[in-house]
């Protein structure tokens, strides 16, 4: 492959392998694009002569990881992640490099990146607020719900479900049916449980961003846990409140496990050909409660940190993994959804390409992303979230393993918030 056709920028392309001797630290958590672009790393290098370290660590050791990193402004990563939680945060604090430099410079830009092609609100929460550029999205991705084996759904008279209540009934009565666990999903419960807390009325904090105080021990929020935590304990394999992405979508790929909120692009990996539930998958909007429906959404992008001594390599590699050249590979190749560039999502190919059995996954998501316009997803960009997010995990876990009722452990988790607010300074 012509290193034109990879790199398309004149200033690097006037050497051969203008990085030989340069190792770039790359790391990102496991989702589903940075997990199939470790099979095309090896071209960067064979073009630009640059050594890639790259990993790709479950989705709380990444941020735990990449938090502290980023906060030393040291220099052992090149290229990271810009987790959508952290965005205010890692933005707020100068820890990232601004990318204005490289987009409005033609020669490190190229005549074919075309940065103007991504979706204006996968971009958005990678800016800052005098609107500099921090990261480039490799996903705005949103939740759903999926059955693996939905043919297991019909036999026991079901649709897919459209609300909480119903997504328990249908799990129950799936449940060991053909020796497959009515429900699994990974234990990103930050993620999971605010869709299921505001159909129930209930709020991440009293208002977000001006009033700060969390708001995890309501009634409504107290309800919603303790369905989650029934669906997943019920329905579930041994272990499931622990298991991360990775484990859960091995076995929901492998029939294991049927009904699962996922994000489309985790959804569309069990659709590939070799996928034993690729025939039986269907796919539906997160389901809706008595106040609504309020599914999530999420913005991730690369990013180099400020402390990084290879920028220049770093940002190559940031342009060469999210060219359309090479998005529109991994969508042929691997089925890679939910992507960012508004010239291969329109095309009538990739829509195609998305259907599963007769759906158009495509209009759900765009369904999906208009129900953002509700702002709700609006407390996951307050600079304090994350702290939340660690709050969270624990208390679902605390709830599903029999540790605590599900008022125990809302009620501790909003006194712990509070004291972490406190000690942070944090007005509430």
């Amino acid at each position: 492959m012509a290193s034109g056709a990879l790199l398309g920028a004149p200033a690097v392309l006037a050497q051969a392998k203008p990085f030989s001797g340069v190792t770039l630290n790359v790391s990102c958590w496991s989702a589903r694009y940075p997990t199939l672009l470790a099979e095309y790393v090896n071209e960067f290098t064979e073009v630009t002569g640059a050594k890639v370290n790259y990993d790709t660590p479950g989705f709380q050791v990444y941020n735990q990881r990449a938090d502290l990193e980023l906060s030393t402004k040291g220099a052992g990563y090149d290229v990271l992640n810009i987790t959508f939680i952290f965005t205010n945060r890692w933005i707020g604090n100068g820890w990232l490099t601004p990318l204005d430099p490289y987009l409005n410079d033609p020669r490190k830009a190229g005549p074919d990146y075309d940065f103007a092609d991504f979706l204006p609100g996968a971009v958005a929460p990678l800016k800052d607020a005098k609107g500099v550029v921090y990261g480039v999205p490799w996903v705005t991705d949103s939740s759903m719900i999926i059955a693996t084996r939905s043919d297991l759904l019909q036999a026991a008279g079901l649709g897919m479900p459209d609300t909480f209540d119903e997504l328990e009934r249908a799990a129950s009565l799936v449940h060991k049916k053909d020796g497959v666990d009515g429900f699994l999903t990974d234990n990103h419960w930050g993620f999971w449980y605010p869709p299921m807390l505001h159909a129930y009325g209930g709020e991440i904090f009293r208002n977000a961003p001006d009033d700060l105080m969390p708001t995890l021990n309501t009634p409504e929020a107290i309800a919603a846990a303790e369905q989650l935590a029934r669906i997943v304990g019920k329905f579930g394999p041994p272990g499931a409140v622990g298991m991360a992405y990775g484990q859960t979508q091995e076995l929901l790929r492998a029939g294991k496990a049927n009904l699962s909120m996922v994000t489309h692009v985790g959804g569309m990996s069990h659709a590939e050909p070799e996928a034993k539930v690729a025939k039986t998958l269907r796919f539906a909007m997160t389901p809706r409660g008595p106040k609504g429906r309020f599914p999530g959404i999420a913005s991730h992008g690369w990013g180099i940190p400020v402390g990084s001594k290879n920028k220049e390599a770093a940002w190559e590699f940031i342009k060469w993994s999210t060219s359309k050249r090479l998005i529109n590979r991994m969508v042929k190749e691997k089925f890679l959804g939910s992507v960012t560039r508004r010239s291969i999502y329109e095309t009538p190919d990739y829509r195609k390409l998305i259907t599963v059995n007769g759906q158009d996954t495509g209009q759900i998501v765009l369904d999906t992303i208009k129900f953002g316009e509700q702002g709700h997803m609006k407390y996951r960009t307050v600079p304090v979230y994350p702290q939340v997010n660690v709050q969270i995990n624990q208390a679902i876990s605390r709830i599903v393993s029999g540790q605590m009722s599900a008022r125990e452990s809302m009620n501790q988790a909003q006194t712990s918030i509070i004291a972490d607010f406190r000690r942070a300074g944090v007005k509430t």
